[in-house]
């Protein structure tokens, strides 16, 4: 240290040791008090176990308060994946749970050790009293988690209209799914603080905020009518080797949905989520599906027709058999030529003749307009997921061409759902006033009790129009043998229909058929419009033969069910 002068490098080091403490310094300043509450965190997850819990899922009722979904409280089992290393030990613990839980111990072994979680689910949905004999049992490692099942005491009634949950209680399928949010509640949430090896440390910090219970749901479906159409359609596919069908139940004035069934479906009770094909059934064909709706649709184009006031019940046209329009050719059903006829005579007929003359009355864009009034072409607006269209081309778009007119006039080339149709027939029956369909009556839950209010969507046809058809209606049933249609003790009207199956790349499928029939009850005041559908009956396709039984069998239940007064004037038939 020459002259008393502190070395350059001496000085270098001390500055540079000066400037890493500082560094150093601020490092640390700025973890402990910048970063502070970040790190706390990051250390706290690391301890916390934070547990999401789902409520009691609300009920799905019918009309009158019986429950077609409901949870009820049940038990789980699960083992810490640790308290089974020993695989004899694990066996002896697995075969005194099985004795009371059921399933096979080996298989409960395989499944703890076969796995990385902490612990593991080896019993599901036991009951109260097997979940105390659990706990009695005192297992090291094993313990018993609340839980709820959900389950269906009507079986698989309204399969497709009800839905499906997942595994997770969450709604996958029809109203489970479209309601899930209203039927699951708040979910809660519970924060335990863990050791190292996973275990509670219950001196420790310990949360819970307690989920809030889903609301009940009641549906417009009545369990008593739902069962009776199902039965009804189940023997009509059977009988007929038919594909499936559906039926709607509609209530006229409301627009209530009093009974919704198709066929094939899905068992309620245990679901097959493993098979494409099954998952399919998951669906709900009367809003999903849409097909040609043949003669049916004759009563639309005739309630054009009266309405406007091109035609009457009595007008008459003559029938010469066939219609020539460009290059195509259009002849009745039964290749009949009949002369003379009148408006009335072609429904009893269901001739198609008459129904394109009809339409060549109205003109394109009169016709339209009515088949449009009447909801076809758009969803119905019901509370429902999953609602198609169906196809309504018009003199506007590039595809329609004039023949279009005749054969959309008794409902070919044309695509409907069930629905659309059921409601239509619902219009002409509730003095020409289109309801909007709805199958949740009300909600009840914490904040009191919200209903659904019937609500119009549009005057369709004059009061007068609708009455006017309803008689020719009843003309048109009266017609058919009462060994295919009988209702004792009550006027019916309705109208048959058997149609060609479209296929999706056009043009139809070689001898299959739909066959359909439409109809009211009673005749001189509609309470209920019923619409059967078949899926390509075997044998005679006819919609008198195939359909018609079925709404007899329907109508007659509901009435006695509902204590409709008999029609005046008749005498009841045994």
């Amino acid at each position: 240290m020459a002259g008393g002068k502190f070395p350059w490098r001496l000085w270098a080091l001390a500055i540079g040791m000066g400037l890493g403490f500082l560094v150093l310094t601020g490092r640390l300043a700025h973890l402990q008090i910048i970063e502070h509450e970040t790190y706390v965190q990051r250390a706290r997850l690391t301890r916390l176990h934070d547990e999401k819990t789902i409520g009691h899922r609300g009920a799905i009722l019918d009309a009158n308060g019986h429950p077609l979904a409901m949870s009820v409280q049940a038990y789980n089992v699960l083992v810490e994946r640790r308290a089974w290393q020993d695989t004899q030990k694990a066996l002896e613990a697995a075969r005194q749970l099985a004795a009371i839980t059921g399933g096979s111990p080996e298989e409960m072994v395989r499944t703890v050790q076969g796995t990385e979680l902490f612990e593991t689910k080896v019993a599901q949905y036991i009951s109260f009293e097997q979940a105390q004999q659990v706990r009695r049992l005192g297992l090291p490692g094993v313990r018993v988690e609340a839980d709820s099942q959900r389950i269906y005491p009507e079986g698989s009634l309204a399969a497709q209209l009800i839905g499906v949950i997942g595994r997770d209680k969450v709604g996958l399928a029809g109203l489970e799914a479209d309601l899930n949010s209203i039927l699951q509640g708040q979910p809660g949430e519970t924060v335990v603080e863990r050791d190292a090896l996973g275990q509670d440390l219950f001196w420790a910090q310990w949360q819970q905020v307690p989920p809030q219970p889903g609301s009940d749901v009641v549906l417009t479906i009545d369990r008593y009518l739902q069962r009776v159409a199902e039965q009804a359609l189940e023997e009509a596919v059977k009988a007929n080797r038919a594909a499936g069908g559906t039926v709607i139940v509609v209530e006229v004035k409301t627009g209530a949905i009093l009974a919704m069934a198709s066929r094939p479906t899905f068992d309620l009770t245990n679901p097959d989520f493993s098979d494409p094909a099954k998952i399919g059934l998951f669906r709900n064909p009367a809003i999903t599906d849409t097909y040609e709706p043949g003669s049916v649709f004759k009563l639309i184009t005739t309630a054009a027709a009266l309405d406007s006031g091109v035609a009457r019940p009595d007008t008459v046209w003559y029938d010469s058999g066939i219609v020539q329009i460009g290059g195509w050719q259009i002849r009745n059903w039964d290749f009949s030529a009949n002369g003379p006829q009148t408006v009335t005579q072609m429904l009893t007929k269901s001739l198609n003749t008459g129904s394109v003359w009809l339409a060549q009355q109205l003109g394109p864009q009169r016709f339209y307009d009515y088949v449009r009034r009447f909801g076809f072409g758009e969803p119905t607006g019901i509370d429902l997921s999953g609602e198609v269209a169906g196809q309504v081309r018009g003199p506007n778009d590039p595809s329609w061409y004039p023949v279009d007119l005749a054969t959309n006039s008794f409902g070919q080339g044309i695509s409907v759902t069930p629905l659309q149709m059921a409601m239509a027939l619902a219009a002409i029956a509730n003095d020409g006033k289109l309801m909007r369909p709805y199958v949740v009556r009300a909600v009840t839950g914490p904040d009191g009790v919200r209903e659904t209010q019937p609500q119009v969507v549009s005057q369709v046809i004059s009061p007068e129009a609708a009455r006017t058809l309803l008689q020719m209606m009843g003309e048109v049933a009266a017609k058919i043998s009462p060994s295919l249609l009988s209702v004792p003790g009550y006027r019916v009207g309705g109208k048959t229909g058997t149609a060609n199956v479209a296929t999706v790349g056009g043009g139809y499928k070689p001898g299959a058929y739909i066959s359909s029939f439409a109809g009211v009850v009673p005749l001189e005041d509609p309470q209920l419009a019923i619409l059967v559908k078949i899926d390509e009956p075997k044998g005679a396709p006819w919609g008198t033969v195939v359909a018609a039984p079925v709404f007899g069998k329907i109508a007659q239940q509901a009435m006695a069910y509902y204590k409709v007064p008999p029609s005046t004037g008749l005498v009841v038939r045994r």
